[in-house]
């Protein structure tokens, strides 16, 4: 038993950064669960990414003692969170998405397992569906396949009864809730700028790895995702970042002549295979959308900020 004069460690700092666009209502829904929490010691930071549909200020007005920063332009996932990253002040950095809700206690077991470790770079929590609460999103992610440049996430719409109450190794953090240190952000950098919207922490967690750390899944560490509140479930916005994004992980990950063999099968097979499938549905937008997430990879072919590192 502790002494009743010795001093109570005191928790490391984390700092909170999520992004809003055009969904203050929303933010504040997660930020109400957020100062809920019984963690001790956090900061939060909001980055508004130039939302014009909305009045994010509201959000300031209902919580005055977070950090709220208007970027004034969209500067994608990637750049507002690496915005929010060099304004931080923790020892641990937690990025998660406005359109989640966390459990009073999510903090703790997040933070305790990256003390344990030095070698760990990044941890997710268990992620469950907002409206199928007893349904997992999220228990740890597969290695993203060469060829079809996809990964799948264990558990994934499976309800929880147990199967996944132990902590795993994961190929990759889940960009809704993912906690890394300081210290691997000064090592490997921020997240790639060149990504506006999905894979950027895919690829990052790709970079980690391949720094020699570790990713986990913690089991014991709970939220709620609402998802794709921002982004719509099958837009042409979406079709064009989600493909665009998956081609372009391919180009910074893939390299060499290992390569060789997953371009061609994205050349002849997956993208006359994805074409075709939009037009025999009848989406004529999803397919000019996926075209153009073709085209900008062939407009950036020789672009240096593809393969660029960012830092603070």
């Amino acid at each position: 038993m502790r002494a009743l004069t010795e001093p109570v460690p005191e928790r490391p700092l984390v700092s909170i950064i999520t992004v809003n666009y055009n969904h203050a209502d929303v933010t504040c829904q997660m930020l109400e669960s957020l100062f809920r929490i019984t963690y001790p010691n956090y900061e939060v930071i909001v980055i508004d990414n130039g939302s014009p549909e909305d009045n994010p200020k509201i959000i300031k007005d209902r919580f005055p003692e977070i950090q709220f920063i208007e970027t004034g332009e969209n500067l994608g996932f990637a750049g507002a969170n690496n915005l929010g990253i060099c304004m931080s002040k923790g020892k641990y950095i937690l990025l998660i998405n406005n359109d989640t809700v966390v459990t009073s206690e999510f903090l703790e077991p997040l933070v305790d397992k990256m003390e344990s470790d030095t070698g760990i770079g990044a941890v997710s929590p268990k992620i469950r569906y907002y409206y199928l609460p007893d349904t997992i999103q999220y228990a740890g992610m597969t290695h993203i396949n060469s060829y079809t440049v996809r990964s799948r996430a264990y558990g994934h719409m499976e309800k929880d009864t147990g199967q996944h109450d132990s902590d795993r190794i994961s190929a990759y953090a889940h960009g809704a809730a993912m906690m890394v240190s300081q210290e691997v952000v000064k090592k490997i950098g921020l997240m790639s700028m060149a990504f506006f919207l999905y894979y950027e922490e895919l690829d990052w967690g790709f970079r980690m790895r391949k720094a020699g750390y570790k990713i986990y899944y913690v089991h014991n560490s709970l939220i709620y995702h609402l998802e794709s509140v921002a982004t719509g479930k099958e837009s042409p916005f979406k079709t064009y970042y989600l493909n665009r994004s998956r081609l372009l992980y391919m180009r910074r990950n893939v390299r060499g002549p290992r390569s060789i063999i997953p371009i061609l099968f994205q050349l002849l097979v997956a993208i006359p295979k994805n074409m075709l499938a939009f037009l025999l549905r009848g989406r004529v937008d999803l397919f000019r959308a996926y075209c153009r997430a073709v085209g900008w990879q062939i407009r950036t072919a020789f672009h240096r900020f593809i393969h660029e590192h960012p830092t603070c």
